[in-house]
C-alpha cells in the first residue's frame, strides 16, 4: 500500500501542491537550508523555533527559509496518510506505453484525481502512474473509461499493490 500526500492543516506548514519540477537542474543550497530540510524530513511538524535551535537560526529566519524553499519548489510539506484507513482499498502502479507525445499523455493523466504520481520514464514503459481507487471496480472504470480513452495511450499494464513493506521520504540532502 502506498500513501497519499495531502497538505498539513497547520498554517506554519503550508504545502506547495502542483508545480512539480520538470527540469533536471538543481538549485545550489547552503548547508543551513539543507539542515532545515533534513529536520523537516525527520518531523514535518517540528516548530520553527525547534528547527532554529538545531540549525543556529532564529525562528523568523527559519520561517523565511522554509517559505523560500517551498516557493522555489525545492520541497513541499505534506501529511502522509494510509489510504486504506481513508476508504481507498485499491492501489496500483500502472505502466503505460504511448504512441505520440508522452508529455501530452502525462499531462492528461496528471489531471486525474486518482493519480498521485506521474513520471515519464525510459525502458519498457513511457509513463509510470501511481493510482489510488476506492475498490477494484474503481480501478476497472479508471482504466477503461479514462486512461485507455486518452489519445496516444497504446497499452497499459497494472501492478496491483498487495502490501507496502517500506516507504520513506528521509533521503536527506547532498
Amino acid at each position: 500500500m502506498a500513501f497519499l500526500r495531502i497538505p498539513l492543516p497547520f498554517p506554519q506548514f503550508t504545502a506547495r501542491i502542483g508545480g512539480v519540477s520538470t527540469k533536471r537542474t538543481s538549485q545550489a543550497l547552503d548547508s543551513t537550508s539543507k539542515a532545515i530540510i533534513e529536520q523537516l524530513q525527520r518531523d514535518g511538524r517540528r516548530s520553527y523555533a525547534e528547527i532554529g535551535k538545531a540549525v543556529g537560526l532564529s525562528e523568523a529566519a527559519v520561517r523565511q527559509r522554509v517559505q523560500k524553499l517551498t516557493d522555489a519548489g525545492v520541497m513541499q510539506i505534506v501529511a502522509v496518510t494510509d489510504p486504506m484507513r481513508l476508504g481507498f482499498s485499491r492501489q496500483a502502479m500502472l505502466g503505460i506505453r504511448v504512441s505520440g507525445d508522452t508529455r501530452v499523455v502525462a499531462d492528461r493523466l496528471a489531471e486525474m484525481p486518482e493519480a498521485s504520481y506521474v513520471v515519464l520514464s525510459a525502458g519498457s514503459f513511457d509513463i509510470i502512474v501511481e493510482i489510488v481507487c476506492e475498490d477494484d471496480e474503481g480501478l476497472i472504470e479508471l482504466l477503461n473509461e479514462k486512461i485507455r480513452k486518452i489519445d496516444g495511450v497504446a497499452s497499459t499494464e497494472s501492478f496491483v499493490y498487495l502490501q507496502l513493506t517500506k516507504q520513506k521520504y528521509d533521503w536527506g540532502t547532498r
